[in-house]
């Protein structure tokens, strides 16, 4: 039996996840729009050997703009840039449902396949907020679960799109004069509710077959979501135990949609603050605590509460008659996350503002490498995890630390690669331990094992 091996994903945000790192001596307010930056990132990323780095992205500017740098590259086209300057590293970009059409995003990340060599893959959101909405031209967001089944539309008209080449229709028979076979194209013709889609994609099947599929909501629609396309699940989860409870009922869910549990893989995020000692990590995490303008956290925690601007008290608790979270349209996991938080640990507004600040809900750890690899092998090894979306406070130094000091122990351990796979071109799928899709209109999908 092969062993089982931990994933690594770099999550990478302009100068790190804390709002307060772009206040740092050592960082560059500049680097959110610097090509040099992530550069340099993804080749970190690449010397720890990571299966893969992440850009989020949204179709509006977020936050306002003294809290942190504020607007963000296109992350595809930022990606194909990144995948010129690597080799082994995949490249997985953030792309909305609901401010896209199938066929231009189809396209867009079929081309990233093929230009990196089939390391592309897809952060699947369906992008809540009157703001986003209000730049498409519409006044108000659509419902929640509106946007889930736009989503689920989308997604079959994509793999329609992909597979609408056979890997094979390219003949390129220069004597017979004949480049390529009409009849292994497959036109989608799709009638739907929110689209409608006629002709094939105009780019040839690719490496992968189409990119690696990635989803974030933990909502219960979101859930549904990825039980049935995700093949990597990024989540934020404080505990051991909420993280084993989301983990069993994923891997549930895709067994009970007809697909092999080890097809999906679950990745929480984690905020590592690392020192040599416990007492030099806690230290580094209040030097960018100290940071933290705690106006902004305010505004941003009752726009995320859905309350009125001067709700909050920062030295009292949250208020006891917030809306449940049926009540609420966008973010909903995060929502119910950050108020069990606040609950649960009986923190004050400050106190929930310090600990959302590096990681708006994913799991802080301030330690030393050998905590946060222990951290990590706990939650790999106890059905919480397949894996982790690395998050650094403060980008370069944190993604730098994390290669030079966990990376090593994570090794040692024999939870993670030494180096990566010697063949020239593994793709992103292989490196996830993941099966090549068939083309739906050659072979009927694979029973589950």
């Amino acid at each position: 039996m092969t062993q089982r091996r931990l994933h690594l994903n770099a999550f990478l945000m302009n100068t790190g996840h804390h709002e307060a790192s772009w206040r740092l001596p050592e960082s560059d307010p500049y680097a959110h729009v610097d090509l040099a930056h992530y550069v340099n990132l993804a080749r970190i990323a690449e010397r720890g050997t990571f299966d893969s780095l992440f850009l989020a992205d949204g179709p509006q500017l977020w936050s306002n703009l003294a809290q942190r740098p504020a607007g963000a590259l296109e992350p595809l086209t930022l990606l194909t840039a990144l995948a010129t300057a690597t080799e082994h590293i995949g490249l997985i970009a953030t792309a909305s449902t609901s401010y896209n059409s199938p066929y231009n995003l189809a396209r867009k990340f079929a081309s990233l396949d093929i230009i990196s060599g089939g390391r592309a893959g897809w952060n699947i959101v369906t992008t809540a907020g009157v703001e986003a909405a209000r730049n498409f031209g519409l006044d108000a967001e659509p419902a929640h679960a509106e946007r889930y089944a736009r989503a689920a539309e989308f997604l079959d008209v994509a793999l329609k799109l992909w597979d609408s080449w056979e890997d094979d229709a390219i003949v390129a028979d220069k004597a017979a004069g004949v480049w390529g076979d009409d009849s292994k194209i497959h036109p989608p013709r799709h009638q739907g509710t929110f689209f409608s889609v006629a002709g094939a994609l105009n780019v040839p099947r690719t490496p992968q077959g189409y990119p690696l599929l990635v989803q974030a909501g933990s909502s219960e629609d979101g859930k549904a979501f990825a039980a049935r396309y995700a093949e990597a699940v990024f989540t934020a989860q404080q505990t051991l135990a909420d993280a084993q409870a989301f983990y069993a009922d994923l891997k549930s869910r895709a067994a009970q949609a007809g697909r092999h549990p080890e097809h999906i893989k679950v990745l929480p995020g984690i905020v590592p603050v690392l020192g040599s000692t416990e007492a030099e990590a806690r230290a580094a995490e209040q030097v960018l605590e100290d940071h933290i303008v705690y106006d902004h956290g305010v505004a941003r925690l009752e726009s995320l509460l859905h309350l009125a601007p001067g709700t909050l008290e920062l030295d009292s608790a949250l208020p006891s008659d917030l809306p449940p979270e049926s009540a609420v349209e966008g973010a909903k996991s995060r929502y119910t996350l950050v108020v069990q938080l606040a609950r649960r640990e009986k923190l004050t507004v400050r106190q929930l503002i310090g600990r959302l600040g590096g990681g708006r809900g994913h799991l802080t750890f301030a330690g030393t490498p050998e905590q946060v690899a222990g951290q990590i092998e706990t939650w790999f090894t106890q059905g919480a995890a397949d894996g982790f979306n690395i998050m650094p406070a403060v980008l370069p130094s944190g993604l730098d630390a994390f290669v030079e000091h966990v990376v090593p122990l994570l090794r040692t351990r024999g939870l993670f690669r030494t180096e990566y796979d010697g063949r020239p071109h593994q793709t992103l799928r292989e490196r996830y331990g993941l099966p090549r899709p068939a083309n739906q209109h050659l072979t009927p999908a694979p029973a589950l094992a």
